[in-house]
């Protein structure tokens, strides 16, 4: 299956776009960043992390229909975050099976002023436009309350806690829109 590059959605505040190459920087700085990692793998990653990551997201683009956008302030260009929707078939008890799995990451200038739950909306509104009414889950740190907060605001309840490569995490999953 070829799939065709992410497609671009706009917010109020925000656009949502597909990564590119010119992307790296911005992304190296994101995921090089302890407070951004604190919850998410727990230490900062390296170039080749980041880069891999961003292959994963192509990757994903072009097999699975779905995938990340870049997510940017409408008005200025300025690099937000990233959000959206990927199959990373963890190794998890209980797995995620065939639900599509949600995340976001946004740069530490961007926290606290809602853009995580306004990008995460646009996202979950277009898979719900692509792919119906499916359902979607995610996997948070159970100390890091402000994405716990996003997940309640985008409709994701809680059905387990479990342990992920060591480190506790709270398994939610949104079931209608």
């Amino acid at each position: 299956m070829s799939a065709a590059p992410a497609p671009v959605i706009e917010t109020g505040r925000l656009r949502l776009r597909g990564h590119g190459l010119a992307d790296f920087d911005a992304c190296l700085a994101l995921w090089g960043d302890p407070e951004v990692t604190r919850f998410i793998g727990g230490m900062p990653q390296s170039a080749e992390e980041v880069w891999a990551r961003l292959l994963r997201y192509a990757g994903h683009w072009s097999l699975l229909d779905f995938g990340f956008w870049l997510v940017e302030d409408k008005a200025t260009g300025r690099f937000v975050g990233e959000a959206g929707l990927f199959d990373a078939r963890r190794d998890l008890t209980p797995a995620f099976g065939d639900v599509k799995e949600a995340g976001w990451a946004l740069a530490p200038t961007a926290h606290g002023q809602g853009y995580a739950t306004e990008a995460m909306r646009a996202v979950l509104a277009w898979q719900d436009a692509r792919f119906g009414a499916t359902p979607v889950a995610c996997m948070i740190h159970p100390d890091n309350a402000a994405s716990l907060r996003v997940a309640e605001r985008c409709g994701f309840q809680t059905y387990a806690r479990t342990d992920y490569k060591g480190a506790p995490v709270v398994l939610l999953q949104r079931s209608q829109p």
